[in-house]
């Protein structure tokens, strides 16, 4: 099953082994339980230190166990990852046998120190780019804590069971048999949600943290290059955010970066990551500005309080806060969020195969997911605002080329409807003659822009009509030492490679604002 390229690169992995390990199959007598079985053979073949057993007895079929032999140390795969989730099994068996993680200490111990008995199931799909930080992170934390089991299933390869628990999005988790959450999350985040004490003691070690020059709020492409701009004019350089990456971690194909003709968002978001840390930027993960707090005297320090109930002060600060995907704000779209209402295709898609669904947008997102998406289920009717579609003029003529897409213009979604677990359909409105209309359907993926993350700043700095950040030409808000970058903000054109240079600028600007400053002792001694 493994081509010999990648048996290649998988057998220089598989060196660098320090215990033996052995794959455990559960298999039947169907087709995938001969890919399984092939592919596990394959690995198995590539090192002295990697058995393999077919005689597992789990009740999925087919999967397969990764053990530490001699230990309770395992991992657990339901179907066969390839896809996004091969790198998860990689991981998986590198982790398993001994090969140490590059996890920092203090998390690690975290993980050690979680008292209780924890399974957790994740449904994946191969499809899905958020997937395999959950995955990876839940079987790290099994390696790490025998105490703590994960099984990593493929939803498309066990339906009835993903229909049963009403799975209408992934990565889902549940713990100990409870729905536990939906969506993408860091080892940060799901330990933030186990370990009860973990906010009280990251509110603790940030109380003592001295101030920075320079603040970035907001983890993304702009917040990302702000700190490393900043961090390269050797000032103390702080970047604070719920997630590092931000928007681009839900951003499955990129190949409008320039001089990059494609990558992934998780790929890049791993890679600005890296660049800011070989610059010592304090990276301070999964905390939430809440509130802004401005300089009462000029030159003085500026404070963000976080959700956590600490706070970090700063000389200058850079909001950098980004943007999510907009909601309709019709009836039922909250209620059936992730049970049939969706904003992620190429993760969620899987999910919908053979059934009805709709996307709302005629935008290149929306065009480019009812493509996506037509491949799939059984058909899609894309719902437009507008009198006409807004995509590319390609786009839009492979869409109208494809026999199970219906378009629908001059539409208003009026309504998410549903039998009170999952969505069964949506009402429109035709805006030509003010009739409403119902649609039958199982599934609705929501692709109408963005909104930015602003709220927070509210009666602190100017923002425009939309909630942007308004700023000028050099990234200055309305709040003296405050500067803004990115999607947040009322620059045009939300695009990663202006983000980027956004961030640069904002950076320079707060330098140059800093190199102009009378220190604020020596104001008080004149």
């Amino acid at each position: 099953m493994l081509d010999s390229g990648l048996k290649t690169q998988l057998k220089a992995y598989l060196d660098m082994l320090t215990q033996p390990i052995t794959l455990v199959a559960s298999l039947d007598d169907s087709e995938k339980s001969q890919e399984l079985r092939s592919m596990l053979a394959d690995i198995a073949g590539l090192s002295d230190k990697v058995s393999f057993d077919d005689a597992g007895s789990d009740a999925r079929t087919p999967s397969f166990d990764i053990v530490r032999n001699g230990t309770d140390v395992r991992v657990t795969f339901a179907g066969i990852p390839g896809g996004h989730e091969f790198n998860s099994l990689v991981l998986a068996l590198l982790q398993v046998g001994g090969h140490p993680s590059k996890t920092a200490q203090d998390v690690i111990a975290q993980i050690q120190g979680l008292d209780g008995e924890f399974l957790f199931e994740t449904y994946f799909s191969l499809s899905c780019q958020n997937c395999p930080d959950v995955v990876q992170a839940l079987n790290l934390m099994s390696v790490i804590n025998p105490r703590i089991k994960h099984v990593a299933i493929d939803g498309a390869v066990f339906p009835q069971e993903v229909e049963a628990r009403q799975v209408m999005a992934v990565p889902t988790v549940f713990l100990n048999g409870q729905p536990f959450a939906q969506g993408r999350m860091s080892l940060e985040q799901i330990l933030a949600m186990v370990d009860t004490n973990a906010s009280a003691r990251a509110a603790e070690k940030l109380k003592d943290k001295a101030a920075f020059d320079v603040l970035v709020v907001g983890g993304g492409p702009a917040g990302a290059a702000a700190s490393v701009y900043a961090a390269r004019k050797g000032i103390n350089t702080g970047v604070v955010a719920e997630r590092f990456g931000g928007q681009v971690l839900d951003t499955m194909a990129i190949e409008n970066f320039i001089s990059v003709p494609y990558t992934e968002g998780p790929k890049l978001a791993a890679a600005l990551e890296q660049h800011a840390k070989e610059y010592d930027v304090d990276i301070i993960n999964v905390q939430k500005a809440e509130k802004l707090i401005p300089a009462t005297t000029p030159g003085g320090l500026i404070e963000v309080q976080l959700a956590s109930g600490a706070s970090l002060k700063a000389k200058t600060v850079i909001l950098s806060t980004g943007a999510r995907w907009r909601s309709m704000n019709v009836p039922g779209e909250t209620e059936y969020r992730n049970k049939g209402v969706a904003y992620c295709p190429h993760c969620d898609g899987p999910l919908f195969k053979g059934k009805r669904v709709a996307v709302i947008g005629g935008g290149n997102s929306g065009v480019e997911a009812a493509i996506d998406l037509a491949g799939l289920v059984a058909h899609v009717t894309l719902i437009e605002f507008d009198s006409k579609l807004r995509a590319d003029a390609v786009l839009q003529a492979k869409l109208r080329s494809m026999p199970n897409v219906t378009i629908l213009t001059s539409a208003l979604t009026t309504e998410v409807h549903g039998d009170g677990s999952k969505v069964n359909g949506l009402s429109y409105k035709d805006r030509t003659t003010d009739q409403i209309h119902r649609l039958e359907l199982e599934g609705i993926f929501v692709q109408i822009g963005l909104v930015p993350n602003t709220e927070w700043l509210k009666d602190t700095i100017a923002l425009s009509p939309r909630g942007e950040i308004e700023v000028n030409a050099r990234g200055e808000t309305s709040v003296p030492g405050v500067f803004a970058a990115g999607d947040a903000t009322t620059v045009p054109y939300k695009q990663i490679v202006i983000a980027m240079g956004e961030g640069a600028k904002a950076a320079l600007s707060a330098f140059d604002y800093l190199i102009r400053q009378v220190p604020v002792d020596a104001t008080a001694a004149a």
